[in-house]
């Protein structure tokens, strides 16, 4: 079994986790007007997220906001959320493309700053259900006044990928990576499937859960107590037993489906257009028990050394065009509707396909706290502990 953990990256995600929101936000002032630019702007983001046409010559947004700024764009690929606060914690990035289960603990941990919004020309242009998300947009001193720290980027789900080739149809079930089955090619799933290499992994355990043992009474997949908690460590265990490898890297993964013999996992619509590019025997569904989905936030770090390229590129974010080439390219929802229309690579079904009626429907990232956001109290497991639990599944324990 190929097991992948960054210990190092799980070691600093639990010590985040750890700051008390209240006393650790920031309280920086926000900058007020944008100055002439650095030269360049340092991005953290997600395989994909900031492309200038070295991967394929018609994904580029890039180029042309440099050309237009004299800001050149630097960017680190980070693998996973903890990953992302990790390289926010060292404070040399004036960017993060955060999703929920990152934006609140670099709030808490006072690793970014808020946004003014009056700088940001497009800010009207957002999808209204983003502009003022509980993963960005906090009261952080508590005096019923909120503050935005970031503005939408993407959002979309994360999806079941399956070999067309071993799936005639597509599965109707994660049932396919979490129990041991044969499958409709006549062998066995074991050794053939993935799972996510990250603690927010726990929700979608969760989240199988609240279908298949519905007297656990799991409402929320990131609200769970001890005995809920405990059940998904168990299916986890349980789909260890199953698990070729923990993946974290797209193109890994992507790698896999193509020469190691992987046949359905979790995945990012990503991964599934790349393959499907190539002309691999690959496609995607979303289960009968719902999915888990990321809507991800560009956020500036507290000490950015770059502030105004930084505000330059917020603004380019929200660019039309740039929404939806993002959205052709990774499979992801504009955060941007205007984006849905008159977008040559998108088309005026991308986003009707990509999910944008089924906001609702998903279970997006968000970062467990002890105090359980359904409304029971201080009895659910914190983020900390998934990360420890999660590392204990993986190795074994």
């Amino acid at each position: 079994m190929k097991i992948s953990t960054n210990w190092r990256i799980a070691i600093a995600a639990a010590a985040i986790a750890l700051l008390s929101f209240g006393a650790s936000a920031q309280d920086g002032m926000m900058m007020t007007e944008i100055g002439t630019g650095e030269g360049q702007v340092d991005i953290i983001s997600w395989a994909g997220y900031i492309e200038r046409g070295t991967t394929d010559p018609a994904f580029d947004w890039v180029t042309d906001f440099e050309a237009a700024t004299g800001c050149m764009v630097n960017n680190k690929t980070a693998a996973t959320s903890d990953e992302m606060v990790a390289l926010m914690n060292e404070g040399r990035f004036d960017l993060v493309t955060a999703s929920g289960d990152a934006s609140l603990r670099l709030i808490a941990g006072g690793r970014v700053q808020p946004i003014n919004t009056d700088l940001i020309a497009s800010w009207g242009t957002v999808d209204e259900r983003l502009q003022s998300a509980a993963w960005h947009t906090v009261d952080t001193d508590g005096d019923g006044t909120t503050e935005h720290y970031g503005v939408p980027y993407q959002w979309g789900t994360n999806v079941l990928m399956y070999n067309t080739e071993v799936f005639p149809e597509a599965p109707t079930s994660w049932s396919v990576v979490f129990e041991e089955q044969t499958l409709p090619d006549g062998e066995s799933n074991i050794g053939r499937v993935q799972a996510y290499d990250g603690p927010i992994y726990v929700a979608d355990a969760a989240l199988y859960l609240m279908t298949h043992s519905p007297e656990l009474g799991i409402t929320d997949p990131y609200s769970l107590d001890r005995d809920q908690f405990a059940a998904a460590l168990d299916l986890l265990r349980q789909q260890r037993n199953l698990v070729g490898r923990y993946w974290h890297d797209a193109f890994i993964q992507i790698d896999d489906f193509t020469n190691e013999g992987v046949v359905a996992s979790s995945s990012w619509p990503f991964q599934v257009n790349l393959l499907v590019g190539g002309g691999a025997p690959v496609a995607s569904t979303l289960p009968m028990e719902g999915a888990t989905g990321w809507a991800d936030t560009t956020m500036m770090h507290v000490d950015a050394p770059n502030p105004n390229c930084a505000y330059m590129w917020l603004e380019h974010s929200l660019n039309p065009k740039l929404q939806g080439d993002l959205g052709a390219w990774f499979g992801s929802v504009p955060a941007v509707p205007a984006a849905c229309t008159g977008n040559a690579l998108l088309g005026d079904t991308g986003c009707a396909t990509n999910g944008f009626e089924n906001f609702d429907q998903v279970q997006f990232w968000r970062t467990p706290t002890a105090t359980c956001q359904d409304g029971r109290g201080d009895i659910c497991v914190p983020y900390y502990e998934w990360v420890s639990a999660y590392v204990g599944v993986i190795g074994g324990r």
